[in-house]
């Protein structure tokens, strides 16, 4: 059995492609450019464009299943449907789709938008499927290393009633699984950690993982798209806030029958922002 990752070379894809690995599968992966890295062992490494149909069927040819994964970028559903159009048209046994949490109630966020068209599209046709539909990802805030530990400050505006997250380690289990194990067709999985998260919450624990006061940054959700467009394109910018924003309005909790169900799935507990946090702290140590 032969499975294409496409963002393979990613922060979940890579995972996605280890668990792969782990379990015996033969693994692809699409990627824009050769990683400068080695790929793991016995993965191979094709080069194209999600934008390109020829490269992505190239790419999809001789292959059973598909993990279906798209950066979040303005031309996301353009490409997530050509990847599915060419793997519904060569007859592929499978696809995983990597979707988001609660993606039908956030339908004015751009990328959730994208995600919702895509679950339509694999519900209507006849290719079996699985949609994945994870969290706020804990590993995002890897990058908030100079903000906590120099600045002293979590400035992701998460609000305080706490919302759902996601390690991405579980996200690349129950994707693994789903491509190698029977009994996954149709199934849609959210991906969630066993507690919620928020701005004070994750303030007040990297306060004592730090020994150090951490401010929660507040929720002014103008202001920190306005410092965002410094880091990424505008159109982003705007994005991620009306994401944040739908968080803090709609709010984005997950419940304890949906984690009970992941942790079926897993065979195992789904990971915590706390155990991410800790492991984290103590390599920022080192």
């Amino acid at each position: 059995m032969k499975i294409l990752v496409t963002g393979g070379t990613g922060n979940v894809g890579g995972k996605v492609v280890s668990e792969l690995v782990k379990r015996g599968a033969d693994v692809r992966v699409l990627a824009r450019k050769q990683p400068e890295e080695n790929a793991e062992t016995g993965v191979e490494i094709v080069t194209g464009d999600m934008l390109d149909p020829v490269s992505v069927e190239q790419a999809l040819r001789g292959v059973d299943k598909l993990f279906l994964l798209n950066a979040v970028v303005a031309d996301e559903l353009t490409q997530a449907l050509i990847a599915y159009g060419i793997a519904k048209r060569l007859g592929l046994k499978h696809v995983t789709y990597l979707s988001v949490f609660k993606v039908d109630q956030f339908r004015d966020v751009p990328h959730f938008a994208s995600k919702l068209a895509v679950e339509g599209a694999l519900r209507e046709f006849g290719v079996p499927f699985t949609i994945l539909r994870p969290g706020y990802y804990i590993q995002n805030d890897l990058g908030l290393k100079d903000a906590l530990t120099k600045a002293g400050v979590y400035p992701m505006p998460l609000g305080t009633a706490g919302i759902a997250a996601a390690d991405m380690r579980d996200i690349a289990e129950a994707a693994a699984i789903s491509l190698t194990e029977d009994g996954h067709e149709g199934q849609t999985y959210d991906i969630v950690s066993p507690t919620l998260i928020s701005g004070p919450g994750n303030a007040a624990l990297w306060s004592d993982l730090l020994g150090k006061e951490i401010k929660y940054a507040g929720h002014d959700f103008d202001q920190w798209e306005q410092g965002m467009r410094a880091r990424m394109p505008g159109w982003s910018a705007y994005d991620l806030r009306m994401m944040l924003q739908g968080y803090f309005e709609r709010g984005f909790a997950s419940t304890e029958t949906e984690v009970a169900r992941l942790t079926r799935l897993l065979g195992h507990k789904p990971r915590s922002y706390e155990e991410f946090a800790t492991e984290t702290a103590e390599l920022w140590k080192l």
